[in-house]
């Protein structure tokens, strides 16, 4: 009843909003990197961020779709269940993970987070609140609502598949000196069908690392990547370590990944000060998000001396027979490190339009967060545009959630703009919703 309540007073609100005014959700935390000045309408969406039921039998979950994995894996993991793919930083919400894609160490085994959805209710640009499933007569906007962030609409309640666990993580780092050596593993591992995870870290060119992981019911010990300790830097020391399911589960999120050494919290000194309960990617993303929106850093280069930097903020998959090529590409003409390795893969043979993966196609995710110098005669942009070009030939994709540049003809080529159009005419004729291109770019 609570719920249903919620979803009327919403329906009314978005009602409520100025005709002709885009609309966007108001929400106290993001995991984009596009930090433009939104002038669009908020819509308060913070009475959908709740586990709604789990069924232990079943092993389903309903859940809101504001609500972070954070919370959605602490009402799981009691009854010995997580989701299929548990995406890497606590407060990415269920419904972000499903309109603008997530991904973690078992996404070779499950694909993305949207192919263990059963169903969505999703409150559409024209104010409907449908419930889509893949054979209903919504089927068409099922499909089309992976990486369409919250163009067609907002995802209110979605059920979803979940797997069992074991109370603990074994993982044993494997090192390579070679990308073509470590690709090939990757390769054979994940065919293997011996783990459970798998994902890695590219340091330099000669000194690359593939974790290898799986359930376990028993462990001699385990690691703690929440105090002095960080996560990351244990794979250079350690062949073998034993986790929490709990603490595999947020490994990285404690550092950002290894982000949190640019604002000085992996300096033993300011992380013994730094209190444990801001010691997380959300805290960090917003100091960047004021940073950006300030340029701050800017001008303190530029007070120093220093070339101007470009943001270069990406996850991109490539083919993993091609993955060695591009991380050549990468280190010869971007230079960022470490690199997070990810391999996946679709869950089946269904396709997803607008994020078009090809079925019984292995990619490996690599995951960069950083900044590079732009040399004079650089344009803006210069080295996001280079990647994108690189990820297009070797038959890749790139996420949306940070910078793109690409052009409008070429964007809806890459994601099939044809697929997407009838949808948005069907679910939001009167374009309250942005443009998917248009939020993209902005």
């Amino acid at each position: 009843m609570e719920h249903s309540e919620a979803v009327e007073r919403l329906r009314a609100a978005y009602r409520a909003l100025p005709a002709g005014a885009p609309v966007r959700l108001a929400k106290r935390t993001s995991n984009l990197f596009r930090f433009g000045d939104d002038r669009s309408s908020g819509l308060d969406v913070s009475a959908f961020g709740r586990v709604l039921s789990v069924d232990p039998d079943a092993r389903t979950a309903d859940v809101q779709g504001m609500t972070t994995y954070e919370d959605l894996v602490a009402a799981t993991l009691p009854h010995g269940l997580m989701p299929m793919v548990v995406p890497q930083l606590k407060t990415i919400t269920l419904g972000g993970a499903v309109t603008g894609l997530g991904i973690e160490s078992s996404s070779f085994r499950h694909g993305l987070p949207h192919e263990s959805v059963l169903e969505m209710d999703i409150l559409t640009g024209d104010g409907r609140v449908v419930t889509a499933t893949p054979d209903n007569e919504h089927a068409a906007l099922f499909d089309a609502f992976p990486n369409s962030y919250g163009t067609l609409g907002y995802s209110l309640r979605l059920r979803i598949e979940l797997q069992p666990v074991k109370p603990y993580v074994r993982l044993r780092h494997v090192r390579f000196t070679d990308a073509d050596a470590c690709f090939e593993a990757v390769a054979k591992e994940c065919a293997s069908g011996e783990h459970d995870f798998v994902d890695g870290v590219v340091f330099r060119r000669d000194e690359l690392y593939l974790t290898l992981a799986s359930f376990t019911d028993q462990a001699p010990h385990t690691s703690d990547y929440t105090g002095l300790d960080v996560y990351y830097k244990s794979l250079r020391g350690k062949e073998t370590d034993y986790l929490t399911v709990h603490d595999y589960l947020w490994r990285w999120d404690t550092d950002w990944f290894w982000c949190s050494r640019a604002l000085g919290v992996q300096n033993p000194v300011v992380r013994a000060l730094w209190p444990k309960r801001y010691r997380r990617s959300d805290v960090y993303r917003n100091i960047v998000a004021w940073d950006r929106r300030h340029r701050f850093s800017d001008r303190l280069n530029k007070i120093r001396g220093r070339l101007p930097e470009e943001p270069v903020v990406q996850d991109v998959e490539v083919p993993v027979a091609r993955s060695a090529a591009f991380l050549d590409f990468f280190h010869r003409d971007v230079g960022i490190s470490p690199v997070w390795l990810c391999p996946l893969r679709l869950r089946g043979n269904k396709t997803w339009p607008l994020y078009p993966l090809e079925p019984d196609t292995l990619y490996v995710n690599f995951g960069f967060w950083s900044s590079v110098a732009l040399q004079p005669g650089m344009a803006e942009g210069h080295h996001n545009r280079l990647i994108e070009e690189r990820v297009n030939a070797l038959g890749g994709h790139k996420s949306l959630y940070s910078t793109v540049h690409y052009g409008r003809e070429e964007f809806w080529r890459l994601y099939h703009g044809e697929a997407y159009a009838p949808v948005k005419s069907a679910y939001d004729p009167a374009g309250r919703l942005p443009d998917l291109y248009d939020k993209c770019t902005r």
